[in-house]
Parts: C-alpha cells; sequence; structure tokens
C-alpha cells in the first residue's frame, strides 16, 4: 500500500523519518539516480586515493572508518521519543580528505545496511549519497573554509570550522533526504522538511560537540594525523625522524 493511501502517515512520519532511508520509500528514478551520481563519485574517489594517497593512509582509513561505525551506534535521545548519531562525514574529511573520507563512509553504510539493516538495500546510493558524499565533500570543504579564514594553524578556527561543518552537514543532508522522499511522492515536501529539520538541528548539535571533540583530542595529542595538517605537526614529524 502507498504510504500517502493511508492517514497513518500524518502522525507517523513526522516522529520516524530518519536519514537512513528504508527500502520502498523512494521511487525508481529518484533511486536510481542517486545510485549514479554516488557510483560515479565513488569511482572517482577510488582512483584518486590510489593515486595521489600515501600508504600510511590506508591504516588510517580502516582505524577511522571502525571509529565511525562504533560511533554510529550510540544513540543520544531527542526529545519527542526519536533518538540521534553521529553520522561522522565533516570528521572523515577532515582526517583524511574528501576523497578517503567519502570511501570510509560508503564502506560504513554499506556494512550497516547489510548487517543491520539500517537502511535498504535498493537505496543505498541515496543513503550514501546523503550521508556520506555530502557530509563528506560539503563537510570538509566548508570546514577547510572556516579554517583557512580563520587561522590554518589556529586550533581555534579548526575547532570552529569542524562545529560549523558538522552541523550544516547533517542539516543539508536532512533537506536532501526530504526532498528525495517529496519527489518519490511518499510524503508531502512541507510535512518532510519539517518532520526532519525539526530533529536534526539538534541531531547535528549532536553531531559538532562529537567531532570536535574528537578533533580536539587528535590536535593535542597527534595533529600530524589531520589531513590538514598544522605547520607545527610537521615541524614535530620532522623532529621525530632526526638521528639521536
Amino acid at each position: 500500500m502507498h504510504l500517502l493511501s493511508s492517514p497513518l502517515w500524518r502522525w507517523a512520519l513526522p516522529s520516524h523519518l530518519a536519514l537512513h532511508i528504508p527500502d520502498g520509500f523512494l521511487s525508481l528514478p529518484v533511486s536510481l539516480a542517486t545510485w549514479v551520481v554516488a557510483v560515479a563519485l565513488i569511482a572517482v574517489a577510488l582512483k584518486r586515493v590510489e593515486s595521489e594517497y600515501k600508504d600510511r593512509t590506508v591504516p588510517l582509513m580502516g582505524v577511522c572508518a571502525a571509529f565511525i561505525f562504533a560511533a554510529q551506534m550510540i544513540n543520544f535521545p531527542i526529545p519527542g521519543g526519536t533518538s540521534g548519531h553521529l553520522l561522522g562525514g565533516t570528521l572523515a574529511g577532515a582526517l583524511l580528505g574528501p576523497w578517503a573520507g567519502s570511501l570510509v563512509m560508503t564502506v560504513v553504510f554499506i556494512v550497516q545496511s547489510i548487517l543491520f539493516q539500517d537502511g535498504g538495500l535498493t537505496v543505498l546510493g541515496a543513503n550514501v549519497f546523503n550521508m556520506g558524499l555530502i557530509g563528506t565533500f560539503g563537510g570538509y570543504y566548508l570546514y577547510r573554509a572556516v579554517r583557512f579564514a580563520l587561522g590554518r594553524n589556529s586550533l581555534r578556527g579548526t575547532l570552529i570550522g569542524v562545529a560549523i561543518a558538522a552541523w550544516l552537514s547533517v542539516i543539508v543532508a536532512a533537506v536532501a533526504t526530504a526532498i528525495q522522499l517529496a519527489l518519490s511522492g511518499t510524503v508531502p515536501l512541507a510535512v518532510a522538511l519539517t518532520a526532519m529539520l525539526s530533529w536534526h538541528i539538534l541531531i547535528g548539535v549532536g553531531e559538532a560537540i562529537i567531532s570536535v571533540t574528537t578533533i580536539s583530542f587528535i590536535w593535542r595529542s597527534r595533529p600530524d594525523l589531520l589531513y590538514d595538517a598544522p605547520r607545527k605537526a610537521h615541524s614535530l614529524a620532522s623532529k621525530s625522524l632526526l638521528p639521536r
């Protein structure tokens, strides 16, 4: 039965709409379009990572994927009986850059979909596009712009950039999801936007707090692990390589 043919959608959707779209919520044209975009960007990301990234990035990608996967299992309550969790796109971009970060997010969402049924398989392209690619590419470049404007080598500028980008990436992903649901005829756009934004404004705050806390710890302990490492990290790394 089509969702709009049931009166239940009027009260059920606003409290249950989430970024992990389940099977059956998107029309075939919308689902295919997101699959095409997701696969194309992933293919380009694979080539860029293979040609530009160093070997040391591979283990860091594995650690980052494991951390984001584990962090997404932790849900924080939102008033109204729902909950939110870390998406991690901006965090992955800050640590690995947009290309490697997008691959990490793709792997995380594939595992979640197959093993935990968190998001449908037929709409995996949309979930990767909304939460992985938008969050990673959009989040990274916004974070980078804010950070470099306030001072690349400044912890303050870095944390402000991460906070803004992490919060806004969740909002943009929520809007993209709402538009896709509306184009599929699943729910009216006004209802979808209201439902998605009302909660994800708060979920974005949690995303920003977790991302800032993580980047702050890494900055103080291993700043060289950041994709755009501050200059002090390069000098520390050079000193560690000098013979004693």
